[in-house]
């Protein structure tokens, strides 16, 4: 039998420790009472709240204390020839992709219960850890954003590891889980794919690599698994929906049999979609309807996730991680419905190469906004490319105004006032600097 990761490894180093990911794995590694040190470019919430764990973290190039380490974990953020990384090459160092590596922890629970899909899959795993939670299950969560109550990671017995299964670059057909929940298919890392068949295939792929598949009915092709959806040819699906305050609930039918009252707290009509399969899954799982009804009550939502943030002027604040078409629409939909007021978007493009292989549809989705700021493009891993860039998708929106500095973001939401909504939309650095915002409207950021 092959041994186990954290039965070879007693020190674990991460180039990219302050990504949401990264730091969930180094948190496990911290359970097992694991030696656990990183690094990262800046200081952020993950690095700070690992930092007061006992975690040490270099900050920019320093490479000195990699040799401590046993092995070397990377994220995919980080350049082929990022100093680190060839610093560990040159001490031949063991280095393990952070795909690789939650591959790898996987094996060290009973099941692997792995959600994927291009929108939702943070939501929708930790939906499932509040279910399994309810059900007093024995589980680990490790989800790509901070949950209100259980953060990015949190562990309370072996049996299930819940976590998500990210698409770029095909990082979850390095996973075979147990369970594959497949929310959705979407145009998008189309850098990778090239197109949205291939995408699709890279799923039938993923989901031929579970025991048990839950997916969106109609969505892919599958011949197999369990399905959700409004379509009443699921196996699982909604029925007299209502909408109260931004929040619906809902009869869950198993089967074409209503078997639970489901009432959310969190806002969208999407999240109806992530509830039920996270209801399916929990279902999969062998959870009886009694917790996840307690479960997805008891879920408030994720930060970044249509989180309100504060108020400028009276207007109601609100981030949000959107930085796809779809999801700008999804979101702009929920806002609309929770105001009589104006709305105010402030949205920064996340990579050059997802604004120009989507142009068109973000050109779409953002030309219905009256009062439409757009924020320099937050660049990841990539370089430059004007086609692609904040710049030029503004001034392909006739009443688009375009930023690059705090500053204009602060001119542009002095606008708003009592009774209205301003988004703050994206998967960049715009979350920070909105929340800086919010502390104090006055000072320089």
């Amino acid at each position: 039998m092959r041994l186990k990761v954290s039965d070879i490894f007693d020190s674990f180093y991460f180039i990219g420790i302050g990504g949401v990911s990264m730091s969930g794995l180094a948190k496990y590694f911290l359970s097992l009472g694991k030696k656990v040190a990183g690094s990262d470019i800046a200081a952020n919430e993950y690095t700070a709240e690992l930092e007061n764990l006992g975690v040490d973290i270099d900050y920019g190039d320093n490479t000195e204390n990699i040799s401590e380490y046993g092995l070397i974990v990377y994220t995919d953020a980080i350049r082929d020839n990022d100093v680190r990384l060839v610093e560990a090459r040159r001490l031949d160092k063991p280095i393990m992709a952070r795909g690789t590596l939650l591959h790898e922890v996987g094996r060290e629970f009973k099941k692997v219960i792995a959600v994927s899909g291009c929108h939702g899959k943070t939501t929708c795993a930790a939906m499932l850890a509040h279910i399994f939670s309810a059900a007093g299950k024995k589980f680990a969560s490790h989800i790509g954003g901070k949950d209100a109550t259980l953060s990015n990671f949190y562990i309370c017995g072996k049996d299930f590891f819940i976590t998500e299964a990210c698409e770029y670059k095909k990082n979850f057909l390095r996973l075979k889980p147990d369970i594959a929940v497949i929310l959705n298919s979407d145009s998008d890392h189309l850098e990778c794919y090239g197109d949205e068949s291939a995408l699709k295939k890279a799923y039938m792929e993923f989901a031929k690599r579970a025991a048990v598949t839950v997916s969106l009915y109609k969505d892919l092709p599958f011949d197999f698994g369990r399905t959700f959806g409004f379509d009443k040819y699921s196996d699982y699906y909604a029925k007299n929906m209502k909408l109260i305050n931004g929040a619906y609930s809902f009869e869950l039918y198993e089967d074409a049999k209503e078997e639970a009252f489901i009432r959310l707290g969190v806002y969208g009509r999407h999240n109806v979609l992530n509830a039920l399969a996270a209801a399916a899954t929990a279902r999969c799982a062998g959870i009886p309807f009694k917790f996840i009804t307690e479960g997805l009550a008891s879920f408030s939502g994720v930060e970044r996730r249509f989180e309100n943030i504060g108020e400028v002027n009276g207007a109601r604040c609100v981030a949000d991680y959107a930085h796809h078409p779809n999801e700008i629409r999804a979101t702009v939909r929920t806002a609309q419905k929770l105001t009589d007021g104006r709305l105010f978007v402030v949205f920064q493009p996340h990579t050059y190469s997802r604004t120009k292989n989507l142009f068109d549809l973000f050109v779409k989705a953002l030309s219905p906004l009256n009062n439409l700021l757009i924020y320099r493009t937050y660049a990841a891993r990539e370089y430059f490319d004007d086609a692609g860039s904040a710049l030029t998708l503004s001034q392909s929106l006739k009443k688009s105004l375009y930023g690059d500095k705090p500053d204009d973001i602060k001119e542009f939401i002095k606008k708003a006032g009592s009774g209205d909504v301003i988004l703050f939309l994206g998967a960049g650095d715009i979350y920070y600097i909105a929340k800086k915002l919010m502390e104090n409207p006055s000072v320089d950021i």
